[in-house]
């Protein structure tokens, strides 16, 4: 008992020693100075462009916690969203309008198409009646009612087809159609120019004025109504039919910067190939179609006058048969079914085989042609290359529209320039292989 005592005690103490060295040994461990550790000083960075920053990424992401007041640009730019969806809406608009009259303009061609089959069946078959109905009152023996019946029924249907057929004559339904069918056609061309300016650019308020300037031109090109706004049938002087806005004139063909050689796709060799291309159209094509409309019109104007004046005669003939006077009843036979059979020959040859119709298709086709010279002409009276379209793509349109190749167009500018230039003669050559 007294040895457990013993050991306790001696454990005691030596705990107690080794206790005071530890606590000894810790308060004499020197004291740290805060104010003289030094640590090193980072520039103030966000904890992502510093992770970047380690990480080996040059591109840093800085996150601004203060709320940030919209600046000008972010005004100007939403401003200038606002506008362009105000654009956007006014060419949709536009364009539903354009197909609005692509549908109008193609019901009444089909109709007036239809007057001119009706028109022309009906005249053509009244005519033949009252001719028949001429040579069985000429068989008919004496003057009883028989025969007066048939002269009768005779001169009143050779009078109501004269009067159908100066009226078809007057409004020429073919060309009407022929109109409404260009019409409708260049409506849905420009729609179609619409849609690509909505679907590649950004489009502002000048396309929209442009695309309204041409609508309306084209409206007053081809009209809808027939009584008082219908177009002349039988001009005094032919022109091209003109559907486009007009344009200011200009005073004179610039050479653009001929220094720069490629400015936007142009340079001086791109400049006289469409020299050439202008000069060629204004001698060959344009002045062609418009000899070809002269030569339709002069002889749609004799048809016109020929068949009323042949149908007339026929009714006068037959009111003439059987009459007291028998020395002009043969005439009378003669004149009644002859000059009928006569009046049908020129009114199916007039409006069967359209005559007014190929009278506006050329004049049509002039029209083309000019429009295609004021194009290119006013694309070389601009000054500024910049400002013009691009000349890749000027060429390339051109060439299209006149049915060539890129390299064909070429050989036809370089003809055109030698023939002038060596022999003093302009090339015989069309510049369209379409028309």
């Amino acid at each position: 008992m007294a040895a457990i005592q013993a050991s306790s005690l001696s454990y005691s103490s030596s705990s107690s020693r080794r206790l005071g060295i530890g606590i000894e040994a810790t308060l004499q461990a020197p004291k740290l100075q805060p104010n003289k550790l030094i640590l090193p000083r980072f520039p103030a960075r966000d904890m992502i462009e510093e992770l970047n920053l380690t990480s080996g990424y040059n591109t840093t992401t800085t996150t601004t916690l203060k709320e940030s007041k919209p600046s000008c640009d972010t005004t100007r730019d939403f401003d200038l969203l606002k506008s362009n969806s105000n654009v956007v809406s006014e060419l949709y608009a536009v364009m539903e309008a354009v197909a609005d009259r692509v549908e109008m303009h193609t019901n009444i061609g089909e109709q007036r198409n239809n007057w001119n089959h009706l028109l022309l069946t009906s005249i053509n078959a009244i005519t033949l009646t009252a001719a028949t109905m001429v040579g069985l009152a000429a068989t008919t023996c004496g003057t009883g009612t028989p025969l007066l019946a048939l002269k009768l029924s005779s001169t009143l249907l050779y009078s109501a087809a004269t009067g159908m057929l100066v009226v078809m004559n007057k409004i020429q339904p073919s060309q009407l159609a022929e109109e409404q069918r260009n019409a409708a056609r260049l409506f849905k061309q420009l729609q179609r120019e619409i849609q690509t300016t909505l679907a590649i650019g950004t489009p502002t308020e000048r396309d929209v004025k442009d695309a309204m300037d041409k609508v309306l031109a084209l409206d007053r090109a081809y009209p809808l109504p027939l009584l008082g706004t219908m177009l002349e049938k039988f001009p005094a002087t032919v022109e091209p039919a003109v559907w486009w806005p007009k344009q200011p004139p200009q005073k004179e063909l610039g050479g653009g910067n001929r220094e720069k050689k490629g400015s936007n796709g142009w340079n001086a060799k791109l400049e006289e190939e469409m020299r050439q291309i202008l000069g060629v159209l204004k001698r060959k094509d344009t002045e062609e179609y418009l000899r070809l409309s002269k030569l339709a019109l002069k002889v749609n104007k004799a048809l016109a006058i020929s068949g009323p004046l042949l149908m007339g005669l026929a009714a006068v003939g037959s009111a003439l048969v059987g009459s007291a006077f028998q020395h002009q009843a043969p005439w009378a036979v003669f004149l009644g079914v002859s000059a009928g059979a006569l009046a049908a020959i020129v009114n199916t040859m007039e409006h069967g085989g359209q005559v007014g119709m190929v009278f506006e298709m050329y004049r049509s086709n002039a029209g083309f042609f000019r429009l295609m010279e004021e194009s290119i002409g006013s694309t070389l009276k601009e000054r500024e290359v910049e400002k013009r379209e691009n000349g890749e793509l000027f060429e390339m349109k051109v060439a299209l529209q006149l049915g060539r190749s890129l390299s064909e167009l070429r050989d036809l500018a370089a003809s055109s320039f030698y023939s002038s230039k060596s022999h003093g003669e302009t090339t015989e050559e069309f510049a369209s292989k379409l028309f």
